[in-house]
């Protein structure tokens, strides 16, 4: 974990905290700034007890190693192979941070389904970037989401903030909406025992 300053988020040890929102909207950003990610990790990154996993980790181990493969079957392997790490790290006992762009709801059951089976708390991260500026990130990155899986994206997310807004998290146990400014305030994420009253605090707390 990186730099002495900054809030803190604290989870119980053993959590499942998937970081989603808008494709462009900062995630990989906010998960490299924090635990030091360079870009080129293929693997889950260990951060004290807890793991790291964003899904791009997936995309990079097969970069390459699929170009035989029509795009919808790369898509779905590198899903699985992001899906099966999480599992892995929840059956080892690992608190487990993930990014995870898509939050269709069939998704977020299929997570909340895998904390449950290992014994782990599930708990959604949002974090709440407007379309413009998601778009900018996009072609920050210089990877443009068509307009029309955008705009499946955002309804998608729309319909999940209003929800959680209005006090309602599930499939997750517990949900924290991030605005960009909050994240850029965030120093650290942690996993300890005194989790379970899940917030941000200044670090001297």
């Amino acid at each position: 974990m990186r730099g002495d300053t900054g809030a803190v988020l604290r989870y119980p040890p053993g959590s499942l905290v998937i970081l989603t929102g808008l494709p462009g909207a900062g995630k990989t950003t906010l998960l490299s700034r924090l635990y030091g990610l360079h870009g080129a990790e293929s693997l889950p990154v260990p951060a004290g007890e807890a793991v790291v996993i964003d899904s791009f980790q997936s995309r990079r181990h097969w970069e390459g190693r699929l170009v035989w493969a029509p795009y919808p079957v790369r898509r779905a392997l590198v899903f699985v192979t992001h899906v099966g790490r999480i599992r892995g790290a929840l059956a080892r006992g690992q608190s487990v941070i993930a990014h995870n762009r898509g939050c269709a709801p069939y998704v977020l059951r299929g997570f909340a389904w895998l904390a449950r089976r290992h014994g782990a708390v599930f708990h959604l991260l949002l974090l709440d970037t407007p379309p413009d500026q998601a778009l900018a990130g996009q072609r920050e990155r210089g990877r443009v989401v068509a307009a029309r899986t955008f705009a499946r994206h955002q309804r998608r997310w729309e319909t999940l903030l209003d929800r959680v807004k209005g006090g309602d998290p599930a499939p997750a146990s517990a949900a924290r909406v991030l605005d960009r400014a909050g994240a850029d305030l965030l120093g650290h994420i942690l996993f300890t025992a005194d989790g379970a009253r899940v917030g941000i605090r200044s670090p001297q707390d």
